[in-house]
């Protein structure tokens, strides 16, 4: 059974290699058992990130009133849902594609070179975002509806 949200695709990245700039897209191709067509290769039970809009902007408040942008986190895709935590174990139906969220980001020490005490802010409350495997590839577009289904399969 899905949840319908009102939660959307607020913005779409992909990553360089060896920590260079993001590049945001409009849209992109979701690869099963891969990620995002132009993204540094990962493990597929990485294939793509997501990180939250509210949180990202709650985190900057706390740091001073930063002005990072959100791919500073090296997401992919940033979503306007206030907390992903329920979204791990569970499915999610983003564009045409279908993304396993396996587990939490945790943020590593490349935070606190963009800004000292990002990494800290970014491991409370699930707010370094989710990362899971594309079970159904597609396309993902800026605006697209964002859909909880039911949990992932095995």
């Amino acid at each position: 059974m899905a949840e319908q949200q009102d939660t959307r695709v607020a913005a779409i990245a992909v990553r360089s290699p060896q920590t260079g700039p993001m590049v945001e897209l409009r849209e992109a191709r979701a690869q099963a058992d891969g990620g995002i067509e132009g993204d540094v290769p990962s493990n597929p039970q990485r294939g793509v990130s997501f990180i939250s809009l509210p949180q990202w902007h709650s985190t900057m408040q706390e740091l001073g009133g930063a002005r990072l942008p959100w791919h500073t986190r090296r997401a992919n895709i940033l979503v306007d849902a206030d907390s992903l935590a329920a979204w791990i174990g569970r499915t999610v139906r983003v564009g045409d594609v279908e993304v396993s969220i396996t587990a939490e980001t945790r943020p590593c020490e490349l935070m606190d070179r963009f800004l000292p005490g990002l990494r800290a802010a970014l491991a409370r409350d699930c707010r370094g975002g989710v990362h899971g495997r594309v079970v159904r590839g597609g396309v993902i577009r800026v605006g697209d509806a964002v859909t909880l289904q039911d949990a992932c399969p095995a």
